[in-house]
């Protein structure tokens, strides 16, 4: 692997726990962040005697982010990857959300990667250290979602990873993994039913996308196999909506 310690948030349940445990059984240290304290405890408790740390994080709040990130920089110097996993979907129409939501909805998707990002790359830059930064969008960030505000901040997430990674070159590799339904995960439950069946209408593979299957194109993407990749959107959809 070309990193060595990676970030990843959103870490408690779905695709970043998996992430978690295939990182650790390639040898790597892990740092662990997520806002649901029981499902970090419950990581630690399913990995105990590894290397990996857990720290709550709200990725949604600045000040919890600067927080932990100046934390894990003073544990973890060599820290020199970073997966911004982390997501809120809420899976309503546009009209159904108030501005508060909008905004919280913005801080998680967005603004939370922007930080955790900027930090990231503070840290390794001025020594001209190479690293990876790995970012969580959708096909919803490309194509649409009945959850117009999901579909908008992905969008987001896509552009900002091309221009992160434009920022950070030559020294720091940004790419996006770009998932389709992916079952057995909090955002599956809430998806409409009639999207849900178009989802799965659509896909050329027969087999449903699990946690572990994303979790295995983010490793990629963190390796030493995509050292020439950067800026570009890895889909793990069974080829759903081919784009």
């Amino acid at each position: 692997m070309s990193v060595s310690t990676v970030i990843v948030t959103g870490a408690a349940a779905g695709v970043g726990r998996a992430l978690v445990g295939l990182l650790l059984d390639r040898g790597m240290t892990v740092i662990a962040s997520d806002i649901d304290e029981p499902g970090l405890a419950s990581l630690r408790e399913a990995h105990a005697g590894r290397p990996l740390a857990v720290s709550t994080c709200d990725v949604g709040l600045r000040a919890d982010c600067d927080a932990f990130m100046e934390r894990t920089l003073a544990a973890f110097p060599d820290v020199d990857g970073l997966v911004n996993n982390a997501g809120l979907y809420l899976g309503r129409p546009v009209w159904e959300y108030d501005d508060e939501t909008i905004e919280r909805v913005i801080a998680v998707n967005v603004k939370g990667p922007v930080w955790l990002s900027r930090a990231f790359a503070g840290h390794l830059l001025p020594q001209k250290r190479r690293g990876a930064i790995v970012n969580l969008a959708s096909v919803a960030g490309e194509v649409g979602s009945s959850d117009a505000l999901y579909g908008t901040v992905k969008a987001g997430v896509i552009g900002l990873t091309k221009s992160n990674a434009m920022n950070f070159a030559p020294y720091i590799r940004v790419n996006v993994v770009s998932p389709g339904l992916i079952v057995n995960t909090a955002i599956a439950d809430r998806i409409p039913k009639y999207r849900y069946e178009e989802y799965k209408r659509q896909e050329m593979l027969d087999y449903d996308i699990l946690p572990e299957d994303v979790a295995r194109i983010c490793a990629y993407a963190l390796s030493d196999d995509a050292k020439s990749m950067t800026g570009a959107v890895l889909r793990a959809d069974n080829g759903c909506y081919p784009r």
